[in-house]
This record gives structure tokens, sequence and C-alpha cells, in this order.
């Protein structure tokens, strides 16, 4: 039986591949960890719900969080939000908290009602605009935002496929961190 050098080369390079990645995500997480200590803080805000409650930011000091800057009328957001509630409703046991905030509303829009609507089990605040410019930057719809228990902001995400492996791999890390 003859040996095929082209299937060997093929090979060789598929388990040097792999290999390779494993490499470089264990070093790419050594890395996270080290420069953790040197990301921003989570900006102190303030908001309301619809019913009128005030929710702040040192309610969810200690505990791994994630700002799902959204508006009603993003059909964007609306394919995302199933994904993150599932994410949510996977990692609530392990403290992870969701809260989305709605900016960029029509007049008359109800955010929590839409948001109710839709089977989600999270939370949305309103009239964010200010908050999501000048605190997180929020350029567009959707924007999510990973915070570490100790309240770095590690990440941000225009991400709106529901699936994405990415979403999972970082509120995993914020709620193990």
């Amino acid at each position: 039986m003859s040996v095929n050098p082209i299937k060997e080369i093929n090979t060789m390079l598929r388990i040097l591949t792999f290999f390779t990645v494993i490499f470089l995500t264990t070093l790419s997480f050594a890395q996270d960890e080290a420069k953790t200590a040197e990301l921003p803080m989570m900006p102190q805000w303030q908001l309301y719900n619809e019913a009128g409650q005030l929710v702040k930011s040192s309610d969810f000091l200690g505990k791994p969080l994630v700002i799902h800057f959204w508006a009603t009328w993003c059909p964007y957001c609306k394919k995302l939000q199933p994904g993150l509630d599932k994410l949510y409703q996977k990692y609530q046991a392990d403290g992870l908290q969701m809260i989305a905030v709605s900016i960029r509303e029509d007049e008359g829009a109800r955010p929590q009602k839409e948001l109710d609507n839709r089977g989600m089990s999270f939370k949305t605040l309103i009239n964010g605009d200010d908050m999501a410019r000048n605190l997180f930057n929020v350029s567009g719809t959707p924007t999510t935002v990973f915070i570490d228990k100790a309240g770095h902001v590690v990440g941000s995400t225009r991400i709106s496929k529901p699936d994405d492996p990415r979403l999972e791999k970082i509120v995993k890390y914020i709620v193990e961190s």
C-alpha cells in the first residue's frame, strides 16, 4: 500500500493548526486575565423603568452584568434578543444579571411591553439615550456591553446573530471571573 505524501502533509498541517489554535487560545486567556485590571470600570448611571422605578449601576455591584442597548423598531435587536435571553436563563443561577436599555425610541413606544410580548425574561430601562452615548459610546443598536463582577467593562459588541458562540464565551468569562 503506497502512502500519499499530499494526504500526509495535509494531515500534519491540520494537527499543527489544531495545536496552534489551542496554544493561542490559552495564551489569549492568560493575557486577558492580566489585562483585566487595566480595563475601564463601569460608569455610574441611573435610569427608570416603565413602572417609574429607579435602577442604578450600584444595584449590580459584585455581579456579572450584560447591558443590552436596543430599540423597539430595531430588527437586529429583535433577532438578537432570543439568544441573549437564552444566555440569561442559562447563567442566571450563576449570578448573571441582564438589563436592556431602550434608546432612540419613537413617541409612545412601550419597550417593556414589547420585550414581554417577545417572551423575553430580562427587563428594560427607558430613555437611555444620554447614558448610551455619553457613558458607553454607543453609536447604534444593538450594542451589548459585558461587565465582570469587579465592575470592569470587559467588552462590547454589535453582534446581532443570536447563536454567535462569542456571546456565550464572554458571558462565561464574566460569570467565572
